[in-house]
């Protein structure tokens, strides 16, 4: 039996990215920053456990923040939207050096300045679209601001 070849254009069903998953990532990584912080280091051996699976946690959400960039960048962004917000390009290598700072250390600071790109990006993603966005307190702890499209519920 003979099959005919195939091709695939996107790693997900066309039309259905949403940067959700990387806001919660990042989210994510901030949560785990301040635990690991909030953990006693004093007695390290007693918390080394602890500490090497919140570590590795941390590296996986930043993972998967570069990751879900990666393909929406990849896969989403094309001549239309680049040309239309033409620092998505500068924004997306940011995140990817942001991402990387998260894995490396556990300065807060740098996982709020990781959110704030990804809510950069989510709002040019959602601006591709013509959704408008609006920024709310997320309702679980770090309590830090997400991008959310307003969503009509006609």
């Amino acid at each position: 039996m003979k099959t005919d070849e195939v091709f695939a254009h996107c790693d997900i069903p066309c039309k259905i990215y949403d940067p959700i998953v990387i806001q919660v990532a990042a989210l994510s990584v901030v949560r785990i920053l301040d635990i690991i912080n909030e953990t006693s280091h004093d007695d390290v051996k007693e918390n080394i456990s602890e500490l090497s699976r919140l570590t590795a946690e941390k590296e996986n959400q930043a993972r998967i923040v570069k990751d879900e960039v990666r393909i929406i960048w990849g896969d989403y962004f094309k001549e239309p939207q680049i040309k239309a917000f033409p620092k998505i390009h500068d924004l997306v290598h940011q995140i990817m050096m942001q991402g990387s700072k998260c894995k490396q250390a556990i300065d807060r600071k740098d996982g709020e300045t990781l959110v704030d790109l990804i809510n950069e990006f989510s709002e040019i993603f959602w601006a591709t679209k013509d959704i408008e966005t609006k920024r709310v307190k997320a309702p679980y702890p770090p309590s830090l601001e997400m991008v959310y499209p307003v969503i009509d519920s006609d």
